[in-house]
């Protein structure tokens, strides 16, 4: 007798399931328009061979991280994360949330796979259960961000990675994933289903 296979949909966030990269604008939440204009600036041409394939993703990325947030406390980054969901629910793209809300009624799992940090991404779902967050970990010691991260960039083949981590009998579940930027083409090659900017 074949079983049908469990239902997985994994879910980009950063133009997914939001209408803006959410680094810029956590970085904006905290520094302002003038220390968000002033970090791009410092690290514009790190940002430009990002763009143009020279210089490594997570590199630069961890560079503007660094810059903006290390030796901040943990406690004090994570309420600021908080604070930042809750003031920013309008980037959020009603149909991708709908989307959530209608895989979880039907009994189906719903992860959202990120590379951006995973301290402001939960709080966006704290509120819609059963929902299951994967993203970039940031380092701490001491009480204190490093200015590290702790995984690897949950970029491009990483979210593949990730995600077997999670659900390593590949065979076991049918996988629908969702993205918008070449930063999602591996997961979605690798899923059953795969929608490229659905919920635009």
């Amino acid at each position: 007798m074949d079983f049908p296979l469990d239902k997985i949909h994994a879910f980009d966030f950063d133009g997914t399931l939001t209408e803006r990269d959410t680094l810029l604008e956590f970085i904006r939440f905290n520094r302002g328009n003038k220390g968000l204009l002033l970090c791009l600036l410092r690290f514009l041409p790190f940002l430009v061979g990002m763009k143009l394939g020279i210089c490594r993703n997570w590199k630069v990325k961890q560079m503007v991280f660094s810059y903006c947030f290390k030796g901040m406390s943990l406690a004090d980054f994570d309420e600021r994360c908080r604070q930042f969901a809750d003031g920013s629910w309008g980037i959020l793209r009603p149909k991708g949330i709908a989307k959530i809300k209608e895989v979880l009624a039907k009994g189906e799992r719903a992860v959202v796979i990120s590379a951006s940090i995973d301290n402001w991404v939960k709080p966006f779902f704290r509120d819609i259960e059963g929902v299951m967050v994967v993203g970039t970990t940031v380092e701490t010691k001491d009480g204190l961000l490093t200015g590290r991260f702790l995984t690897k960039n949950c970029f491009g083949a990483e979210k593949v990675n990730r995600l077997l981590e999670l659900f390593p009998k590949r065979t076991d579940y049918w996988l629908t994933a969702y993205g918008d930027s070449r930063g999602d083409f591996n997961l979605l090659d690798f899923a059953n289903e795969g929608y490229y900017r659905p919920f635009e």
